[in-house]
């Protein structure tokens, strides 16, 4: 395993799934306080450095397991920022930018899923990549939960609360030989940590075995259909913030034993 500085996205990357003016707002400071308030945090120089490395490290995972087969972004995942606006702790799209960015300047054919398995609803990603029929959006997520207003992805997955272990792997595997009808060439998963039965937001009830099975799922899935896979680590809200480390590395030691299987 190799641990590597995040490089910032540039400029023209961002714009492959944002807005001109909306990426000058973030440059120049000049979100409101409404924007900044609807983001989560207010602006700063270092939000700003944090947000292009934050989608840059996604896009550099995303190029190094087209060689390795896998590579994980320790950050990442903000699935609620849209094209013109930022939302829910998510300044820049990382998954939107890397799956268009993947096109320009790998293969403009490759056709790319995100399998979203954070427990809030990829709305952002969803709205960005709702007219590409080369991106699939799979998001498997929490019915009730943020944002209460949901965008349609390709294919949303939405769980009761309390969902359980049993329920839950059979509705992941139901929704992945749904996205075999797609056949991806890429995926970019989204692992978040929040349907963890210990997350204070997350309202499901899987348990950390659950959530082990759950990654095995999705690595499994790219191994015998030898599919790259990017992956960043989402959300992920514990009671105790050691039960979220938990989870996060318990998806990369997972994503290791598929590293070296192959």
């Amino acid at each position: 395993m190799q641990l590597v500085e995040a490089p910032a996205v540039t400029d023209t990357q961002i714009l492959y799934a944002h807005d001109p003016s909306y990426l000058i707002k973030i440059l120049s400071g000049e979100l409101s306080a409404q924007e900044q308030q609807e983001i989560g945090f207010p602006w700063s120089e270092k939000m700003v450095e944090r947000s292009r490395r934050s989608a840059g490290a996604t896009l550099a995972a995303a190029k190094a397991a087209f060689n390795d087969g896998l590579a994980a972004n320790l950050a990442g995942g903000t699935h609620h920022a849209y094209r013109d606006r930022g939302s829910g702790f998510c300044v820049l799209n990382d998954s939107a930018i890397t799956a268009k960015a993947l096109q320009k300047e790998i293969h403009q054919k490759l056709k790319i899923a995100i399998v979203d398995l954070d427990v809030h609803q990829g709305n952002g990603t969803a709205a960005i990549l709702q007219n590409d029929r080369s991106i699939f959006t799979l998001s498997m997520h929490g019915e009730n939960n943020f944002p209460f207003t949901k965008e349609q992805s390709d294919l949303d997955i939405g769980l009761p609360n309390g969902c359980e272990d049993e329920d839950y792997l059979k509705a992941l595997n139901e929704g992945l030989d749904i996205l075999d009808n797609f056949k991806p060439d890429f995926i970019i998963y989204l692992a978040g940590a929040d349907p963890h039965e210990g997350d204070r937001l997350g309202k499901l009830s899987i348990s950390k075995a659950g959530m082990r099975q759950r990654d095995e799922c999705v690595f499994q899935y790219g191994a015998d259909r030898q599919i790259p896979i990017a992956f960043s680590m989402a959300g992920g809200y514990g009671k105790e913030i050691c039960t979220t480390v938990d989870i996060h590395l318990q998806t990369i030691q997972t994503a290791l034993q598929f590293t070296v299987a192959s």
